[in-house]
């Protein structure tokens, strides 16, 4: 399981130009799944952007979580996380994972974010063609992957 992590000053999903949800500031959650990922990897996943130190503090040092700073939290599915370029120019997605396994953990992953963190959690559409519009704070970008524990 794979997490991009954006600090956003703001950020929203529409679909055909519907606004689906919206966040102040916090982070925006880029999900992919993978076939091999499990109830372990949502847990961990989650765990660990809950406690990510990427807010300023009174000195200006990142030393605060999500939950310190009382931010919102936007989560959007993207199997494109798992895209493989080793061969040619066309990426391949065999890793991401087909929808019925992957729609499950992405919700429970919803539920242990919205249950770690207290905060405001909005969430685009599973398997929908989405438009992301974000305000970058920073700018701060963070890639977690969960089989690498990095």
């Amino acid at each position: 399981m794979r997490a991009l992590i954006q600090r956003v000053k703001n950020a929203n999903v529409k679909i055909q130009e519907k606004l689906i949800a919206s966040i102040g500031n916090g982070m925006l959650i880029f999900l992919g799944i993978e076939t091999a990922d499990s109830s372990e990897d949502v847990e961990w996943l989650a765990s660990k952007i809950v406690g990510l130190r990427i807010f300023d503090d009174t000195n200006g040092v990142m030393n605060l979580s999500v939950v310190d700073v009382k931010g919102d939290v936007l989560i959007v599915s993207q199997f494109t996380l798992h895209a493989s370029t080793r061969k040619g120019n066309r990426p391949s997605y065999f890793q991401a994972a087909l929808p019925e396994h992957a729609v499950p953990l992405y919700k429970e992953f919803i539920t242990q974010i919205e249950k770690k963190s207290a905060c405001n959690v909005k969430f685009g559409i599973f398997g929908e063609n989405m438009q992301v519009g974000l305000t970058n704070d920073g700018p701060v970008t963070i890639l977690i992957d969960s089989k690498r524990k990095e």
